[in-house]
C-alpha cells in the first residue's frame, strides 16, 4: 500500500504530518522542485488542536518528478480546486491497478473529475478541518476536524472502508452513503455563508444582523437548494438540517425558519470566511466551484440562479482588483431580491 498526498498547503500539510506520525506509507508531491526542496529541509510541524506532531524526514518531490515506476493505491488531492482539475490528469498515470484518487475540495470538483477521468478512479470527499499555514512546513490546526468520504454513485464499498480505515489511523474519517448529498450540504453553506461574508468583509453573525443580509442569505441559499433538488440530489444533514422548515410545502414557517437560521449561525457565524482570506492575500478564489457551480447547473436544469450569478461575477471583479469587499455590498445585492 502506497499513498501520495498532492498539495502540501494548510490542509495537505496537516494531514501529511499526522499520517507520517501514524506510520502510514506516505509520499508527498509539491507544486515545483523549489517547494519540494524547501519542505525537504524543513520537515513538517503541526500545532494546535489534536496536539503537536513533527515529521523531520519526509519523502517529497515535485509532481512532475514522479514517474511511471511510482505507483500509488491512494492519491489524496489537497490542492486548491482549480489546481486539482489541472493536476489530477497528470497524476492519473501514478495510480496502481485498482487505485483511487480522493479530492477533498469544496463544491463540484469530485463530480467534474469523475466525469472526465472515470468514476471508477475518483472517490467523493471533503474536509471539515480548520487549519492555517504559518509558513511552508509549519501549520496550525484550528479544530478537531475530519474528512467525509464516499462513493459518488452512493452506498458503501470495500474500497471506501479501506480508505477510511487507513486514513483513520491518522485523522478522523467519516463515511457517507450519500456523499453527493453531503458535498451539496457543505456547498449550500459555502455559497451563502463563506462567499457572502467575503463580499461584505464580515462574519455571518455580523451580516445577518441586517435585513439586507437576511434577504440575500435566503435568496442565495434557496437558489442553491433548488438546483440541488433539480439535479436529483438530496442534501445530507451535517451540522444542521440542510432543508429549511416549510420547504416541502413551499410555505415558510417564519418562527421555525428563524430558529433554523440561528442554528446555522451558532455553527458558522463567527468564522472568518476563507474566501475573504483569499482576497486579502491576492489569491484566486474557488468561487467557480461554489456559487459558479450552482450557476452552471442551474442554467443546465432551468432553475433561476440570478443571485448566485451576480455573486460569482462580483467575486471575479474583486479578484481582478476592480472592486473591493465592502459592507455596503449586501445592500446592493438585497435590492435585487425583488427581481
Amino acid at each position: 500500500m502506497q499513498i501520495l498526498i498532492v498539495g502540501i498547503g494548510a490542509l495537505g500539510g496537516t494531514i501529511a504530518a499526522r499520517a507520517l506520525r501514524a506510520g502510514l506509507p506516505v509520499r508527498l508531491a509539491a507544486r515545483n522542485t523549489e517547494s519540494a526542496e524547501l519542505l525537504r529541509r524543513s520537515g513538517l510541524r503541526v500545532s494546535g488542536i489534536g496536539g503537536e506532531v513533527r515529521a523531520d524526514v519526509i519523502d517529497i518531490a515535485a509532481v512532475e518528478d514522479y514517474g511511471k515506476g511510482d505507483q500509488f493505491d491512494l492519491i489524496l488531492l489537497a490542492t486548491k480546486a482549480q489546481d486539482t482539475l489541472e493536476v489530477a490528469p497528470r497524476v492519473l498515470r501514478l495510480l496502481a491497478p485498482g487505485g483511487v484518487m480522493l479530492p477533498i475540495q469544496n463544491g463540484g470538483v469530485a463530480r467534474v473529475l469523475a466525469d472526465g477521468l472515470g468514476e471508477d478512479k475518483i472517490l467523493g470527499g471533503f474536509s471539515n478541518f480548520g487549519a492555517t499555514m504559518v509558513e511552508p512546513g509549519v501549520y496550525e490546526q484550528k479544530n478537531a476536524g475530519h474528512l467525509v468520504i464516499g462513493e459518488l454513485a452512493g452506498g458503501v464499498s470495500e474500497r471506501i472502508d479501506w480508505v477510511a480505515r487507513t486514513l483513520g489511523r491518522a485523522i478522523e474519517v467519516k463515511v457517507s452513503s450519500n456523499i453527493t448529498g453531503a458535498i451539496w450540504s457543505k456547498l449550500l453553506i459555502n455559497c451563502s455563508v463563506t462567499t457572502l461574508g467575503a463580499l461584505c468583509s464580515q462574519t455571518m453573525r455580523q451580516y445577518m444582523e441586517t435585513e439586507a443580509g437576511k434577504k440575500v442569505f435566503r435568496r442565495t441559499y434557496e437558489e442553491a437548494l433548488s438546483v440541488a433538488f433539480a439535479t436529483g440530489t438530496r442534501p445530507e444533514r451535517l451540522a444542521v438540517d440542510p432543508i429549511p422548515p416549510g420547504w416541502a410545502s413551499n410555505v415558510a414557517i417564519e418562527q421555525r425558519y428563524e430558529s433554523w437560521v440561528e442554528e446555522i449561525i451558532a455553527f458558522y457565524g463567527d468564522v472568518k470566511p476563507s474566501m475573504l482570506q483569499d482576497f486579502e492575500r491576492g489569491r484566486k478564489t474557488e468561487v467557480d466551484f461554489i456559487n459558479g457551480y450552482v450557476v452552471m447547473l442551474g442554467h443546465a436544469s432551468g432553475v433561476p440562479v440570478h443571485m448566485n450569478a451576480t455573486i460569482t461575477d462580483l467575486v471575479h471583479q474583486i479578484e481582478r482588483g476592480v472592486l473591493q469587499p465592502t459592507r455596503d455590498r449586501m445592500n446592493d445585492l438585497a435590492a435585487q431580491t425583488a427581481d
